[in-house]
């Protein structure tokens, strides 16, 4: 039966509009929304229910490949053997004319190219939030598809009911080009699915398997995100699986060296990277600099700046033809098309950067400095306990090391900490902007620090795969093995590299074995959302055992913004 691939969410509201967003797997005749306080009957002018038609525009970049779980195919290669274009059509509408602070029951149609109509549930819009209004705003990341998700946004909404906005600090899926990742993955945690109540995933419990289905969320309430790693792709049909391409990522540099400087802006995202399914899928606020990918908003109380801080995730080690953090495969060393060339930063940020100029601009501007609250959020950590903040937030120094014949015997790469741009550039400004949270994700566990003028940090993406932190006894695992001063100065092996004390939650932390409250959450059965409330200024963190039937939800950490 012909379906909505998605229900609709909404996007980038303005003082009296907002976008209204969903896709299907047909191009159909017409997309349309209608609008208004009864919809059965008549609209708050006692007219017929207002509409607005959609605007059509097709994927381009969205496929199935081999590891696609979908449909039939629930076993590497069952159905697809290569990337293959999976056809998707998204349809925008604004709905304009909104008054701030009253919701309008809306739902969408969708007519088929045989003239038969498929609607979406009535759901709830509204525009922008003005100032005093108290919110409540979910804070989350790094979702990927993985096996915690349904069941915590399952959680919140059962929790705390509807929640105004959902700011997301990267990783929103694990390919951003493998389209069941967003929309069906029949595992049943698909990206919109856990977001919009339509999750089916399982998961073992202590006495009896529990099936969790999601929130119904973005339906009703517009959503903030940011670019992590897994928001970008590597050179674009080149490799013969998704991952391959993910992986097969260079410099924007490199590829000019490679490919000659002449490419255009398109042949160079090709060849290099891109973040076009990102950029298609979403409509967010836009700064001139850096369009979509960085850009700031006024929701609220608060100014949300967003940052484009992410690099490229890289093994450790460069056994098995890994390309590595720290060196080259030692097969490709006379092929420097294959190199991965370290854990690249996509987006410059350092002193004097485009990105850097933008944000001393903006922390400067009108709208930041009188904002009751000031966030900033990004997906790369300033400070954390866990494993993906080291190396350090530099680009890689290339070490080749040839033999008297000049035949290249290693490539190594180094990450002087000294130059870390989020510590050594990036937080002195948010510091003397007087920011108030900084909102992050990337390690898949939950802690948070203080800064000594009382900036807050937060990680909070513990959703499952969690690797833990690098507390007590535990060292973290993506150290490199080699051994010199260089080596213990630039890659810490515990606690916070960059010298923050994490903080013991507030109301009721985790014990360890020995009784001691632990600083963090790192586990796979456990998981943790966070609820900033604009009223009271306050962040407050929950945790719950998905194994556990009907498990009680326990507030375990809560903070007020100065």
């Amino acid at each position: 039966m012909t379906k909505l691939l998605t229900d609709p969410f909404l996007q980038n509201p303005t003082a009296t509009t907002i976008k209204v967003v969903w896709f299907t797997e047909f191009a159909g005749s017409q997309h349309l929304i209608k609008y208004g306080e009864n919809l059965n009957q008549t609209s708050m002018s006692g007219d017929k229910p207002l509409r607005v038609y959609a605007t059509t525009t097709k994927l381009t970049r969205t496929r199935e490949d081999q590891k696609s779980r979908v449909g039939n195919q629930t076993e590497d290669g069952q159905i697809y053997q290569k990337p293959t274009i999976r056809h998707i059509w998204r349809h925008e509408a604004e709905v304009t004319g909104l008054t701030p602070g009253i919701k309008v029951n809306y739902y969408v149609t969708s007519i088929t190219e045989d003239n038969r109509s498929i609607n979406s549930n009535i759901f709830t819009l509204a525009p922008l939030p003005t100032p005093n209004q108290p919110l409540k705003i979910l804070l989350t990341s790094d979702h990927q598809i993985k096996p915690m998700v349904a069941a915590n946004l399952q959680k919140v909404v059962e929790t705390l009911g509807q929640v105004d906005a959902v700011w997301f600090a990267g990783d929103l899926v694990n390919n951003c080009d493998r389209a069941s990742e967003w929309f069906d993955d029949n595992r049943g945690n698909g990206f919109f699915p856990c977001l919009q109540g339509k999750a089916n995933y399982p998961i073992d419990g202590d006495e009896v398997k529990i099936v969790y289905t999601g929130g119904k969320i973005i339906q009703n309430a517009p959503i903030f995100t940011c670019i992590g790693n897994h928001e970008l792709m590597g050179r674009y049909a080149r490799e013969d699986s998704l991952n391959g391409e993910f992986d097969d990522t260079v410099p924007q540099h490199i590829a000019k060296e490679l490919y000659g400087n002449n490419l255009g802006k398109d042949k160079l995202k090709d060849n290099s990277f891109n973040t076009n399914t990102y950029e298609e899928i979403f409509t967010l606020p836009e700064s001139k600099e850096g369009g979509k990918t960085y850009y700031a908003v006024s929701f609220g109380d608060v100014r949300l700046v967003v940052l484009y801080a992410t690099n490229m995730w890289r093994f450790s080690s460069s056994e098995n033809g890994r390309k590595g953090k720290y060196s080259e495969v030692e097969t490709d060393l006379e092929n420097p098309e294959n190199w991965g060339y370290g854990q690249i930063i996509y987006e410059p940020i350092h002193q004097g950067s485009t990105q850097y100029n933008w944000l001393e601009k903006e922390l400067n501007s009108d709208e930041f400095q009188k904002a009751k609250y000031k966030v900033v959020m990004l997906h790369h950590p300033p400070h954390t306990l866990g494993d993906n903040i080291v190396p350090a937030y530099t680009e890689p120094v290339q070490i080749i090391e040839q033999d008297n014949t000049g035949k290249i015997k290693a490539v190594r790469y180094e990450y002087p900490k000294d130059k870390d741009y989020l510590i050594r550039d990036v937080m002195p400004l948010l510091e003397a902007a007087k920011v108030q949270l900084v909102f992050f994700g990337h390690s898949h566990l939950w802690n948070r620090f203080v800064s000594d003028s009382r900036m807050h940090f937060l990680e909070t993406s513990n959703v499952g795969n969690s690797y833990g932190a690098a507390y007590g006894n535990r060292k973290r695992e993506n150290i490199p093995v080699i051994s010199n001063d260089n080596c213990s100065m630039n890659y810490v092996a515990i606690a916070d590299p960059n010298g923050l004390e994490p903080v013991i939650p507030t109301i009721a932390p985790i014990l360890a074995e020995d009784g001691q409250a632990m600083p963090f959450i790192s586990s796979n059965q456990i998981t943790v959302f966070s609820i900033f409330d604009t009223g009271t200024g306050t962040v407050s963190s929950y945790r719950f055992d998905t194994r556990k039937v009907n498990a009680e939800v326990i507030k375990f950490d809560e903070f007020k913004l100065n």
